[in-house]
């Protein structure tokens, strides 16, 4: 099944289209003329191709069914849908291989999907596509105490791993608010990270080993854990490129030690500013916080008016989560000396978990907060930007007018130790007039946030949210060497296409999402 020489092409692949002219030997595909061409006759999938993918996933694996279709719509990029003609999961390295050997030779497009749970589109299907779910891929297939590694299948739950390795005393550090749903597979595609990041790093820096199927349906074998690798680093390259490169099946990851103790502390401020001040001043001061955390007034009564609801005071301004990790002692100086840092900011009330159920509370009513939301509104837009933390409370007004201006309701709550903002909208995308406001504020505050210093996304991705984006953070030369890259491994780029990078005008017609309104195929 693995193909030898697979990692060694790609290599000079890479190296050929980056330094053209200087590697005769090696072809120099023309992959986008053809892709136009094939897209341009392309109006459904074939019944015979269907029929074959019928025949590798089995019955239960192919879903045609519209109304079985319709929870593939979207991600949680609500207002961004469209319909897929076909979903397919299958459950193991061998079908994805086969699945993407035959869509590759009817030039079929292939949009991969998690859970589902990502926030920019970038599970989004496209018309004349076929999505590609890993939710049937689960299984653990190594946990190695010893070595402080495992690996899983791409389909896993985040929070499921940590569960298979807790009883040896480790566990997996990378923590988005959506891990009790979402995939290690998608965590790789979107390099997710979470709260307890600011101190571990995102996905990235724990992913040591993939196995990765090409779009042409090649397996790239490379979950052997490698902490230095020989050569490109293609696992590193692999991390973060949101499914244009190919399918991740199987994850190797490092595993973290459970610390020896751990403090959790909830500052109650009567400003946003003080609590935002707060968190520099104990970046600045160089205390080892593992997660610092900020909820504001709006976002702490959705939580305490939910199932999350954790005692935090509802007449606070902002609260500020604090957690520190180490030995007992460790825990003791940190602490202390962010509860310093804290009465100097003018802190109103600290508590302290006295037990690892509060704890668990405390976060939980913090994961929470996105499901809390989704009682306001229909529909909630999350944005993720990253500024500089000296200007954060800066960027939380600037984003706040923003949305202020266009009669929208925002509520914060971010990962204030890495400036990882997220702005959450709650609006109704049956509102076209409410929708279009939403889109331009989201706009607005990328852009405001690019210009005082910061970057697009923190952990989110791009996907189709922040594609007019791209050109404010990065030139034209950028995004040119992207393309470069992205053809090296999927020269067809009918990875999910029209995702992460701008659409060139002669492929846009073809790779959009067509919104299932306007496919004739609404409440079909």
């Amino acid at each position: 099944m693995v193909s030898p020489t697979v990692r060694l092409d790609l290599a000079l692949e890479i190296q050929h289209l980056l330094f053209p002219g200087e590697f005769p030997g090696v072809r120099q595909p023309h992959a986008h003329d053809r892709l136009v061409a094939a897209q341009q006759d392309r109006l459904l999938i074939p019944r015979q191709v269907v029929a074959h993918l019928r025949a590798i996933v089995g019955e239960e694996g192919l879903l045609e069914d519209s109304s079985r279709a319709a929870p593939y719509e979207c991600d949680g990029l609500a207002h961004e849908r469209c319909r897929p003609e076909v979903v397919l999961l299958p459950r193991s390295t061998l079908e994805v291989s086969k699945c993407l050997a035959l869509l590759h030779s009817h030039s079929i497009p292939v949009v991969p999907r998690g859970a589902g749970t990502g926030l920019t589109g970038g599970a989004t299907p496209v018309e004349g596509g076929v999505l590609l779910g890993t939710a049937r891929m689960r299984r653990v297939i190594e946990v190695n105490a010893k070595d402080r590694f495992a690996r899983v299948e791409a389909g896993l739950v985040n929070i499921d791993l940590t569960r298979a390795c807790c009883d040896e005393g480790l566990f997996y550090a990378p923590d988005p608010s959506s891990q009790a749903a979402c995939s290690l597979g998608g965590n790789v595609a979107n390099n997710s990270g979470g709260p307890h990041c600011f101190k571990h790093g995102n996905t990235t820096r724990h992913v040591i080993g993939l196995v990765i199927v090409m779009a042409n349906g090649e397996v790239l074998d490379l979950s052997a854990p490698e902490v230095d690798p020989v050569g490109y680093d293609l696992v590193g390259l692999f991390v973060g490129s949101e499914g244009m490169f190919g399918i991740a099946t199987e994850v190797t990851v490092r595993l973290t030690p459970t610390p020896e103790a751990i403090e959790t502390l909830l500052g109650v401020f009567a400003s946003l500013d003080d609590a935002c001040d707060s968190v520099s001043a104990i970046i600045a001061g160089g205390w080892d916080a593992s997660a610092l955390e900020i909820l504001d007034k709006l976002t702490i009564a959705a939580v305490e008016a939910s199932v999350f609801a954790a005692g935090y005071p509802k007449d606070a301004e902002a609260v500020l989560l604090v957690e520190v990790e180490g030995s007992a002692v460790e825990c003791h100086e940190n602490a202390e000396g962010i509860l310093a840092i804290l009465a100097d900011h003018g802190v109103l009330e600290v508590r302290r978990a006295q037990s690892e159920r509060e704890r668990q509370k405390l976060w939980a009513a913090r994961k929470g907060a996105y499901g809390a939301m989704g009682r306001i509104a229909p529909d909630l837009y999350v944005s993720d930007v990253v500024v500089p933390r000296t200007k954060l409370r800066e960027m939380v007004r600037a984003t706040t007018d923003i949305c202020t201006a266009r009669g929208l309701k925002i509520l914060n709550v971010f990962h204030a130790g890495d400036g990882n903002l997220h702005p959450n909208i709650s609006y109704d995308r049956r509102d076209s007039d409410e929708l279009r406001r939403v889109i331009e504020a989201g706009d607005e505050m990328a852009r405001v946030c690019v210009e005082a210093g910061g970057t697009l996304s923190g952990e989110h991705g791009i996907g189709l949210e922040k594609l007019a984006q791209m050109k404010l953070y990065f030139s034209d030369e950028d995004l040119e060497l992207m393309h470069t890259v992205r053809r090296a491994w999927d020269p067809s780029q009918n990875m999910n296409p029209g995702k992460l990078l701008p659409i060139r005008a002669c492929m846009e017609t073809r790779t959009r999402p067509v919104p299932v309104e306007a496919s004739g195929r609404a409440g079909s």
